[in-house]
């Protein structure tokens, strides 16, 4: 145990030392954790809902990520950001801003620009740069993208017209928009 509180002593101090960030957090609700939710953690966050500016690997039952951040974000329930690069995982994944990665779930929500790949059974992106695989997929616009599923909508694209450039707003099976 003497070994334990030495080392967890350890880490504190040489996060201190570290101008960026701290490199470890643990929390029971942003506001019931180590450091407040305003303090960059660089490394490991666990918790059972967490919230700070990262670059790290969250693991969580909700796992909240503000401002810039990037990592991997592991959760029984529910991601949140404001806008990250990298890879969320859990049935619920929510960008206020833009994504770079992957979002695998249930439901993928980006209301800004997702670059990168949306897996789940319902996939919203504001603009999508990438691929969407689910049930239903949906992009307000989309740069260059894909959409693979059983219901795909780019509201933005014309009947057959712009084809090969893009195909439909709606269509079963596949659309996309290069």
């Amino acid at each position: 145990m003497k070994k334990l509180v030495v080392f967890l002593i350890g880490v504190m101090f040489a996060g201190g030392a570290m101008a960026a960030g701290k490199p470890f957090q643990l929390s029971l609700t942003p506001d019931i954790a180590i450091f407040n939710r305003s303090q960059r953690i660089n490394g490991l966050t666990i918790g059972i809902w967490s919230e700070n500016p990262q670059t790290a690997l969250a693991l969580g039952i909700v796992n909240g990520s503000t401002g810039q951040s990037s990592g991997l974000s592991w959760a029984l329930i529910l991601n949140y950001a404001d806008n990250y690069q990298g890879v969320h995982w859990a049935p619920v994944n929510y960008t206020k801003g833009d994504f770079l990665g992957w979002q695998g779930g249930i439901v993928n929500y980006t209301a800004g620009t997702m670059k990168g790949l949306q897996t789940g059974t319902v996939n919203y992106a504001g603009s999508l740069t990438g691929l969407q695989l689910g049930l239903v997929n949906y992009a307000e616009t989309a740069k260059s993208g894909v959409q693979i599923g059983l219901v795909n909508i780019i509201p933005s694209n014309r009947w057959f017209s712009g084809l090969p450039d893009e195909l439909a707003p709606g269509m079963i099976f596949v659309n996309w928009r290069f």
